[in-house]
């Protein structure tokens, strides 16, 4: 079972997190509700920067906040000297609001709006991340105007087939992401002959949820070549290299995710030896970790309400959410484990089907899973849930979307409150 950090079966036999008996919580906040648990967090946090500067003193840790963008939640992240890589005018709004320093704010996107850009610079992020040869004229032409000045890291698709489901591979050659690699060059000399975007590195991501180094190590190979040749036509400097995040956390028994001790080991070992071979500077390590920051920490707690058993076939537990604040089981398959919440410690003789209260045959969260027996307003946990939830949430059928408490030392913190009708109906126009 793969609970949060602080995460333990209490006396009463409940699931406790953060000191907080998880009944406690949906008895006050209501369910739908996500947990996080801020421990757990902040030591994730503190392991990265530990084992990564241990290894390669000159780097940095980016949190992806993609994975889930919320002011409190990257209140704690910041406070842990973590920078903030947002995709979005909206997460950079949300980093802006939350008190990060722009200047470690690294601002990605595919496909950046006009307006997006002119934010990030208002902003005076710390980095752009371009994506495109068309954004690169965009910024020029903006920071002429304006007289800013700004810093960008090249996206690059180095075409490197990572071991993960399709839906969440980013780096393979048939991507809608970044620069092929073997336009890299040209991208790098458009820059050299603008006056106020200056080229500070590149950057690439393979994917999302990946259990293998390989991937990872030949990112590395592709982009430090990119630099090689680089410095040798331009004599122009890469200082930082991003290799992106995606590495994989355990969701349930059967994912065998790399430690991260073997991670930081195996790309630090592989950028010095292939930077002493290709003899060029030592540029900065930059890793943007995401799910493996958040998802951990994270548990959904949902109210159980109608219980169907059709003979012979199937029994359905009917929850109070679904795919509204989950959708990844239905997106990709994605599996979780499910906890009965306040019988923590009870034999699991009954097989259930975890089903949502949506308008959609195929709003459902797990197949024939084995569990306590359950009763109507029994409580359900579901662990694992703290990346790509509210952050992929929708109000489907018109539910408000779930609120969100952080957890720690036996209090519970609101950080997100529940969405009213009032706030799902605020922008109509009746």
């Amino acid at each position: 079972m793969n609970l949060p950090l602080s995460g333990k079966i209490g006396q009463t036999g409940h699931l406790e997190v953060g000191g907080c008996d998880v009944a406690d919580l949906a008895k006050k906040f209501g369910t739908p509700l996500y947990v996080l648990d801020e421990k757990d967090i902040r030591e994730r946090c503190r392991a990265y920067k530990t084992l990564l500067k241990s290894k390669y003193p000159n780097s940095d840790v980016i949190y992806a906040s993609k994975a889930l963008s919320a002011m409190g939640l990257l209140k704690v992240i910041a406070d842990e000297g973590l920078g903030v890589d947002v995709s979005s005018g909206g997460e950079l709004y949300t980093a802006q609001k939350a008190g990060v320093s722009s200047k470690t704010i690294y601002f990605h996107g595919n496909n950046k709006s006009r307006q997006e850009i002119e934010e990030g610079l208002a902003a005076s992020v710390g980095r752009f991340v371009a994506d495109n040869l068309e954004e690169l004229k965009v910024l020029d032409e903006l920071t002429v105007k304006d007289g800013k000045r700004t810093q960008v890291l090249i996206r690059v698709n180095p075409g490197v087939e990572a071991h993960t489901h399709e839906a969440v591979k980013t780096g393979q050659t048939d991507s809608k992401f970044g620069i092929a690699k073997e336009s890299v060059l040209d991208a790098i000399r458009s820059i050299t002959s603008m006056r106020s975007v200056k080229y500070a590195g590149l950057h690439a991501h393979i994917g999302s949820q990946i259990f293998d180094p390989e991937g990872y190590l030949t990112e590395i190979d592709v982009l430090l070549d990119i630099a090689k040749q680089a410095y040798d036509q331009f004599k122009i400097e890469t200082k930082e290299l991003n290799i992106g995040g995606g590495i994989g956390i355990q969701y349930v028994a059967s994912d065998n995710p790399l430690k991260l001790e073997d991670f930081t080991s195996a790309i630090t070992k592989r950028l010095k030896e292939k930077i002493a071979a290709l003899k060029i500077p030592m540029p900065k390590l930059i890793l943007e970790p995401g799910r493996s920051i958040v998802g951990g920490a994270g548990v959904t707690l949902y109210r159980v309400g109608h219980i169907k058993e059709i003979p012979g076939i199937r029994k359905y537990v009917i929850v109070d959410g679904g795919m509204s604040d989950n959708i990844r089981p239905m997106l990709y398959g994605a599996k979780y484990e499910f906890v009965a919440a306040e019988n923590m410690n009870a034999d699991k003789t009954e097989k259930y089907t975890i089903a949502g209260r949506f308008c959609e045959s195929g709003d459902v969260l797990a197949k024939d899973i084995d569990l306590p027996k359950l009763e109507k307003g029994g409580l359900l946990a579901v662990l694992c849930t703290g990346a790509y939830n509210y952050s992929m949430a929708s109000n489907y059928n018109r539910v408000p979307r779930p609120a969100m408490v952080m957890v720690k030392d036996g209090k519970a913190k609101l950080i997100l409150k529940r969405e009213t009708y009032e706030d799902m109906a605020r922008n109509d126009i009746a």
